[in-house]
């Protein structure tokens, strides 16, 4: 018998996520969730503000947005960008093929694209990092830019929305566009590292974030970024 649409054999058992990069500091933040998204077997969705890839050829030398530009070490012997870990000697390197599948990349600018949809379906979007700008954007609705359009999206469609934002000192406007999007339905979850762990290198203050993102998005790793370390399963 031919399974109903709607049934559980009929939907894709890997998971999907949206990631949008705006242009506030911190590519090291996106370009380690890439990795851990990608490594764990996700589908990524990514879109670029053009100021997003700004950001990216200043902090970590990416000057397109394919794997071997964002993430050189997972598919050869290239350095990795700062603030994400160095593979350990002897792992095995990605099959750039397989993974590239898994990683679609949007223009910022085609509001059009699929995941401007709300019949897309994934399991959640992340800004990261947030500029202020994106955030009152996404407050107010404004669905002018992909990446703005997709989150409008998730929340109308009721699915989680993570905003890290990353400026600082705070504006009463920007506490004012942060308390919007709760409301909303949005997690704001700014980049702020703690110590508890006792941090030794960019690389951990990097991983404790990213670590608390996944948690959030219910995507399990191996990052040490608990209070209390990892669940036992």
């Amino acid at each position: 018998m031919t399974p109903s649409p709607l049934h559980p054999d009929c939907l894709p058992a890997r998971r999907r996520f949206v990631v949008g990069i705006t242009g506030a500091s911190g590519a090291g933040y996106a370009l380690r969730l890439l990795e851990l998204l990608l490594g764990s077997g996700c589908e990524v969705h990514l879109v670029v503000t053009e100021y997003g890839r700004r950001l990216l050829a200043d902090e970590a030398g990416v000057r397109a947005l394919d794997l071997a530009n964002l993430l050189p070490h997972t598919v050869s012997d290239a350095p990795p960008p700062l603030g994400v870990r160095p593979w350990a000697e002897g792992a095995v390197r990605w099959d750039a093929a397989e993974v590239e599948r898994r990683l679609i990349v949007h223009p910022n600018k085609d509001v059009g694209a699929v995941i401007a949809s709300g019949g897309f379906l994934h399991d959640g979007m992340v800004v990261v990092p947030c500029t202020s700008t994106s955030l009152g954007a996404m407050a107010t609705g404004s669905g002018s830019n992909l990446l703005c359009r997709a989150a409008m999206v998730t929340l109308k469609e009721r699915r989680r929305l993570v905003v890290c934002h990353r400026e600082s000192p705070l504006s009463l406007i920007d506490i004012e566009n942060m308390r919007t999007l709760a409301l909303a339905g949005a997690i704001v979850c700014p980049t702020n590292p703690g110590f508890y762990l006792l941090p030794e290198s960019i690389e951990d203050l990097v991983d404790f974030m990213v670590g608390k993102v996944l948690d959030l998005l219910g995507v399990e790793h191996g990052l040490e970024t608990r209070w209390g370390g990892a669940l036992e399963h």
